[in-house]
């Protein structure tokens, strides 16, 4: 069904033995409930989900006599993280759909609470929360602390305009092209370190990488034919591609041999590793959402389908390391 923006790589992971005396920041977001729940289904992506007994069976005894868990998340960051509209602490996106998937799998809610990302680690040591759903990088580093469920992979994607007009297949069909990408970004770096080299060993002519202060001017780019194509993170293109002018102005290239996008990593829910009873059974709940075909509705919902993979592995980044 699926084949591993680098998504929140910028935090690392430091001190961690004493990241409890960071602790204490604010926890005011609430997340949104679209979900209509009707006895003990819950609907989610059009999609009725009930409680999957195996996976909650394996629940540890306090969280199922508490019947939820405490879950940080660091909002808006599109699509996975975002306020269901301007001025409102309440969340929507790919994460907090799947999170209250998988809640409704275990029969337990998933309740999302906004925690800035560089205090999400402190404030699950501090035990203010359970769980993180966040776009999190499932880093070998950030295992010191945390065991990840992996449940996406993501890395670069191309957006270009819709249909699709110059016919690029692939990131070397960038060369000796204007190409479009926001400043300062882990694009910019696997553009000049990586890409320009294999163009010089192909032969062609070095792509030329126009920077701009947000990804917004690197797409106005595209519509004003300065460029033709720009880099993103895979799921914000798709999120892009599929919201912008009702899907009709832009369209993600989808490239076969990087179906996750380019220089790809997974992301991964993060739960204390002392937690392992709770881990496992998320993994278990997660996995019963990719058989059902609720996991990949979700994603569609967001336009991010390329960034799902088969399994709900636990640590996987370790073990591709």
């Amino acid at each position: 069904m699926f084949a591993p923006i680098t998504t929140r790589t910028a935090f690392v992971v430091a001190a961690l033995a004493g990241a409890t005396l960071l602790a204490g920041c604010s926890t005011t977001a609430s997340s949104a409930d679209p979900a209509e729940a009707t006895g003990d289904i819950v609907e989610i992506a059009g999609i009725e989900i009930a409680v999957d007994e195996a996976a909650a069976d394996l629940l540890p005894e306090e969280v199922a006599e508490a019947g939820s868990v405490k879950v940080a998340t660091d909002a808006p960051y599109a699509p996975f993280e975002m306020f269901l509209e301007e001025g409102s602490d309440e969340l929507t996106g790919v994460d907090v759909d799947l999170g209250r998937a998988i809640g409704a799998k275990l029969g337990i809610d998933f309740v999302f609470e906004q925690q800035a990302f560089d205090g999400i680690i402190p404030a699950l040591q501090a035990g203010n929360f359970d769980v993180t759903i966040t776009a999190m990088t499932s880093s070998v580093e950030r295992m010191e602390v945390l065991t990840f469920i992996d449940y996406s992979a993501s890395g670069t994607g191309i957006l270009t305009s819709a249909g699709n007009p110059e016919g690029i297949e692939g990131y070397l069909d960038l060369c000796g092209t204007d190409v479009a990408v926001q400043g300062a970004t882990s694009q910019v770096d696997l553009v000049n370190e990586v890409w320009q080299g294999e163009c010089e060993a192909e032969g062609l002519d070095p792509i030329k990488l126009s920077e701009f202060p947000s990804d917004a001017d690197a797409q106005l780019a595209i519509t004003s034919g300065k460029a033709v194509a720009s880099l993103l993170t895979k799921p914000s293109a798709g999120y892009v591609a599929k919201t912008t002018n009702d899907g009709g102005t832009f369209e993600v290239v989808e490239d076969p041999d990087a179906p996750n996008g380019y220089d790809a990593t997974l992301n991964g829910i993060g739960v204390l590793k002392q937690n392992e009873q709770l881990a496992t059974a998320i993994q278990a709940a997660l996995q019963s959402l990719m058989d059902d075909g609720t996991y990949e509705a979700i994603l569609d919902q967001y336009g991010v389908t390329g960034i799902g993979i088969d399994e709900a592995t636990i640590n996987g980044a370790a073990d591709a390391a």
